[in-house]
């Protein structure tokens, strides 16, 4: 079986290296190219236009802001909702559960337009009740802009910041604390002095994962940037290939490999930090409870404070899209509004001949596309987990290399590389890039369910005569079947609302949900943009129901 899983590893790399490799390479010979068409006449002109551009320091300082503020933002929200739900007596913590979890069902693309028709300074909802109410002639608010960006980026950060730092809260040795206050330290001494230096891995995890998030974030800057003429990298990147008669694809190449190394060197240092959060375990053998600090008067009125995030992260962005998607026009909620509902957004969407073609890519997308990369990456997760080599260990180094990858970027290292072949301009080429883009998202709940399965297992199986194939499609695949149901759900409505590769590589006739969405959004045509956002949001929805149903069904039928 050794010798099956050696000769299995080596075509993994070679695929795996493609789809990760390729894009970056062929970005790298394309920073150095003349043009699409010219492809091979080298030249460093295209660096030399890029960083001698005077608009780059005006996006670079954007960028830092950006980034940085909006992940400051998340980690600290995170780190005080950890707090309260792991340390304190706050009430209905399920809550928190649901915090971490829903919103990363919301597209971001949809979330951001959902604050978009909230606080846009024309005729955002809120804006316009504010001037209702206090007879203002203007709107008080202004979402396009860069404390805008960073608000709707860090709400969407949030939940991933919260997942790192809450483990490691709970996990929290509370000797260390009572040890503190029994030599005279108060609460917020001890928190500090004891508790955020021991989690100061965790809590710098949270915070560079952010910076990658956001630094590869399109959809906030170009829902909220854009029509504020707020520019960060990623648009900016996109400008240079979409904008006027000769697009720049050799100057947003070579401007991509400085955002493609930085967003390496994050996941690297990031990388580095997870691993050393080990040596900060503080729970030992003994009986663990962590001890629960009284809020006292503060109970409530924190729990008020966690009971409106819910609502601006959950409720609110649907509630708006569907609000919107049955009015004719942006009006504040009220009577008038209520009787001039109706679904004629839905039925000009559902009669839409680009939108219903939309409609049909994405599902196409998102069930072949998630359906081939589980299964690479059962068979990458497999030899990662089960082979232990050096070239496993490429392997492992290779699946994981894409998620650093700035969608927007990656995309334009894919546009260099199909323009090449006959896959440009088509479903396969989408098909291709979202997989190569997302594979991590795939792997890594595989890897984890594989270590779950015991090697006498397989062996056992092998002894009796089965051999490889047969044991991994009835012994090891049977006992997968939640690691893989959770990777396919994942993959697909991360397929299902994928917007950063689309953006680039889409053309007409390969259109995507995000892009026509997008392409709503551009042209105001709110209404349609919002039912076709509860469309996608529903399909998504639908999709995980019948995942975890068709796994349900699998199990049981295992069982019999």
């Amino acid at each position: 079986m050794t010798a099956s899983r050696t000769r299995l590893t080596w075509p993994l790399i070679v695929v795996v290296g493609f789809l990760t490799l390729c894009p970056v390479l062929m970005l790298l010979l394309g920073s150095f190219s003349q043009g699409l068409t010219a492809f091979g006449h080298f030249t460093a002109s295209k660096y030399v236009k890029a960083y001698t551009d005077p608009f780059l320091m005006e996006v670079t300082l954007n960028t830092v802001i950006f980034v940085l503020g909006s992940s400051l933002f998340s980690t600290v929200l995170a780190l005080f909702l950890a707090y309260l739900n792991t340390r304190t007596n706050i009430p209905f913590k399920p809550v928190f559960t649901v915090l971490s979890i829903v919103p990363m069902m919301i597209p971001h693309l949809l979330f951001s337009v959902s604050w978009a028709l909230l606080l846009n300074p024309s005729n955002g909802l809120a804006n316009l009740v504010l001037q209702d109410l206090f007879g203002l002639d203007s709107a008080p608010l202004n979402i396009y802009s860069l404390w805008g960006m960073i608000l709707v980026e860090g709400l969407l950060n949030m939940p991933i910041a919260y997942l790192i730092i809450a483990p490691a809260m709970a996990s929290f040795d509370v000797s260390l604390e009572e040890s503190s206050r029994v030599c005279g330290a108060g609460i917020w001494r001890t928190l500090m002095r004891i508790t955020l230096p021991v989690l100061r891995p965790a809590i710098l995890a949270a915070f560079i994962l952010g910076i990658v998030r956001s630094l590869a974030s399109y959809a906030v800057p170009r829902v909220l940037g854009t029509p504020g003429r707020v520019d960060v990298l990623a648009t900016y990147l996109y400008e240079m290939i979409s904008t006027g008669f000769a697009p720049d694809y050799g100057k947003a190449a070579a401007l991509g490999m400085s955002v493609l190394s930085a967003s390496i060197v994050l996941i690297v240092v990031y990388r580095a930090l997870t691993s050393e959060s080990e040596k900060y375990v503080t729970i030992s053998s003994r009986g663990f409870k962590p001890t629960l600090i009284d809020l006292k008067r503060s109970r409530m009125p924190l729990f008020v404070i966690v009971g409106v995030l819910s609502l601006l992260m959950i409720v609110l962005p649907v509630a708006v899209l569907l609000y919107t998607s049955l009015v004719p026009y942006s009006m504040v909620p009220g009577p008038r509004a209520f009787s001039m509902m109706s679904w004629r957004n839905w039925i000009e969407v559902m009669q839409d001949p680009l939108s219903l073609l939309a409609l049909k890519h994405s599902l196409f997308l998102a069930v072949a596309g998630a359906t081939l990369g589980v299964l690479l990456s059962l068979l990458v997760a497999y030899v990662i987990v089960k082979v232990r080599s050096r070239a496993s260990a490429l392997l492992e180094t290779l699946s994981f290399l894409s998620f650093s990858f700035p969608g927007i970027v990656i995309g334009i290292g894919f546009m260099w590389f199909f323009v090449q072949t006959p896959l440009y301009a088509t479903l396969t080429a989408l098909l291709l890039a979202y997989i190569a883009a997302y594979l991590p998202y795939g792997v890594r709940p595989l890897a984890s369910a594989f270590v779950q399965v015991h090697a006498h297992l397989e062996e056992s199986s092998l002894v009796c005569g089965a051999s490889g194939m047969t044991t991994m499609r009835r012994i090891i695949v049977p006992l997968l079947i939640p690691g893989i149901v959770s990777a396919w759900i994942l993959m697909a409505t991360m397929f299902m609302r994928e917007l950063t590769v689309s953006v680039v590589l889409a053309r007409p006739g390969t259109e995507v949900l995000a892009v026509q969405i997008l392409s709503f959004a551009d042209d105001g045509l709110w209404g349609k943009l919002s039912a076709l956002g509860i469309i996608m949001i529903l399909i998504s929805t639908a999709l995980v129901m019948l995942a975890m149903y068709t796994g349900r069904k699998f199990k049981e039928r295992q069982g019999q």
